[in-house]
């Protein structure tokens, strides 16, 4: 009886123990997810597969290649993923690790078009320069940290105050991150495409330049013409009506997040008909 209950007790210790590792591994994913270093595990991630595949079929050379990366990889882990790792043990400094993650909401990302639509008219009229980039599901923390932390409520008002010229605010990028302005003053890498337009100023190098190491969508306002433009995936809209921009902007924030809830409400229901 007694080793029965030791069975026991060793078996859900074991359940325990492996369902805290997924948990905070899951915690791990959540912590990176949105950030660059999705991509390099990924890469990772093939290396590995590389070294079994080069193993199985006898490809001496390239398993032993594969293993002096695998030898190496736990330095490099530790210099590549040094900006996560740093953010990691601040919010397990400040209680958020364990905390859940939060949805962003339909009407939210409503409002936010509505205010980024009613500034970029304001400031394309009166010739004020833009950059607001809106932060997707590509992290943009680094180049949040470059700038102003502002974490405010997102508005119309707000964005064009920002960039009302000769103020501490107004040279650099706006970043929206879940629907609020988190900081301003922001630098952002700029493109070194050969084709881009010569008739390009800065504004336009950076905004293309984060689209394409981040999937976020930019609003430009030409300070010299007034002309409004959007980059995304690294391609350039050059000057947009602003009913194309309000129509860029809802296809992308608006209509693509209610599709994926759609699709994952679709899910949880099938799942509870079938369970």
């Amino acid at each position: 009886m007694q080793f029965a209950d030791l069975s026991i007790w060793k078996y859900l210790a074991s359940i325990v123990d492996i369902a805290l590792v997924w948990y905070v591994i899951y915690k791990l994913i959540n912590v990176i997810k949105g950030t660059k270093a999705v991509q390099l595990l990924k890469g990772i991630l093939v290396i590995l597969l590389v070294r079994v595949v080069g193993e199985w079929l006898g490809l001496t050379t390239l398993s032993w290649m594969m293993q002096q990366a695998i030898n190496w990889g736990f330095l490099a882990i530790i210099i590549i993923f040094q900006p996560e790792l740093r953010r990691a043990l601040e919010q397990l400094g400040r209680g958020r690790f364990f905390s859940r993650s939060s949805t962003q909401d339909d009407d939210n990302q409503e409002k936010t078009v509505e205010a980024i639509i009613k500034a970029t008219d304001y400031m394309a009229k009166r010739r004020i320069g833009a950059l607001i980039s809106i932060e997707r599901e590509t992290g943009m923390s680094d180049y949040i940290e470059t700038g102003i932390r502002l974490n405010s409520n997102i508005s119309s008002e707000l964005l064009i105050n920002i960039f009302i010229p000769n103020t501490p605010l107004h040279d650099g990028a706006v970043i929206i991150q879940k629907n609020n302005v988190s900081a301003a003053a922001c630098y952002l890498p700029l493109s070194e495409s050969p084709f881009i337009s010569k008739e390009l100023g800065t504004r336009h190098r950076a905004a293309l330049g984060i689209s394409e190491v981040t999937d976020s969508l930019t609003v430009i306002v030409s300070e010299e013409t007034g002309n409004i433009s959007l980059t995304k995936n690294g391609e350039l809209h050059r000057d947009l009506k602003l009913e194309e921009l309000k129509e860029l902007l809802t296809s992308e924030l608006v209509i693509q997040t209610k599709t994926k809830q759609a699709s994952s409400a679709r899910w949880n229901w099938r799942g509870k008909q079938n369970g």
